[in-house]
């Protein structure tokens, strides 16, 4: 027996990705520190080039578990080469420590890049959120938004000034075993505080938009009105 029209049954919006979820969830906190563990333990029992190989080795049976397991992909992708360009230096310069230094190098530029968006009076969290998403340029205009997306942009900054002082301070003193906690300790978790700022942000910009959208929006139906309720107003010309 077919169903009356309209009588179908919905099925219920899909809720959007937690943060955790967008980062590859429980299991990509622990995949991100797989290689690093692997790379610091074998170097200390067996030596660098065994240490290089095997982090090599834990990435690619990280990516392979999740391709098998039908999970994100981008993140395994992402540490994968994270991993081999880390080993690569290792590799090249010949020290445990090496391995830390693409990473060190990479906070710092990071860092730069987004305080300077702030400077131009452009905050890279804004851009990036609104250039994903098709929503143009109102928030910029708003100068409360702006202000929501600097204050953002300069904790992601504060984030990585944090991570290259704390790594080079340890890369410097030879701190391989440390240099490997810090990393650990200041990737993901540090990165999720930080995240909960950037949704504070984008939630406030978003509102103000939205009501000011509805502001406009409500006058120009109170001119049109005007307008309507003026000319039927007029007598009747003959």
């Amino acid at each position: 027996m077919t169903e009356p029209a309209g009588t179908e049954e919905k099925t219920p919006d899909k809720p959007e990705p937690t943060m955790l979820e967008q980062m590859g969830g429980i299991s990509g906190l622990i995949y991100s520190s797989v290689p690093i563990a692997v790379f610091v333990l074998i170097n200390a029992f067996f030596g660098l080039q065994a240490g290089i190989w095997s982090a090599v080795g834990s990435a690619v049976a990280i990516t392979i578990l999740r391709v098998v397991r039908k999970e994100p992909l981008q993140p395994a992708i992402s540490g994968f080469f994270g991993v081999a360009i880390a080993a690569f230096i290792a590799y090249r310069t010949g020290s445990a420590k090496g391995f830390f230094l693409f990473g060190i190098w990479a906070s710092l530029i990071y860092g730069g890049v987004f305080l300077l968006s702030i400077i131009v009076r452009w905050p890279l969290v804004g851009v990036i959120w609104n250039a994903l998403n098709g929503t143009g340029t109102d928030w910029h205009r708003d100068k409360s938004s702006r202000f929501g997306y600097d204050v953002a942009t300069l904790v992601l900054t504060a984030m990585f000034a944090a991570r290259f002082v704390v790594q080079r301070w340890l890369y410097d003193s030879d701190q391989t075993g440390w240099l490997a906690f810090a990393k650990i300790a200041m990737g993901y978790p540090l990165y999720a505080l930080a995240l909960l700022v950037v949704v504070w942000a984008v939630r406030r910009s978003d509102k103000r938009l939205k009501e000011q959208r509805e502001a406009r929006t409500a006058e120009e139906t109170d001119v049109e009105a005007a307008l309507r309720l003026k000319y039927s107003e007029r007598p009747n010309e003959t």
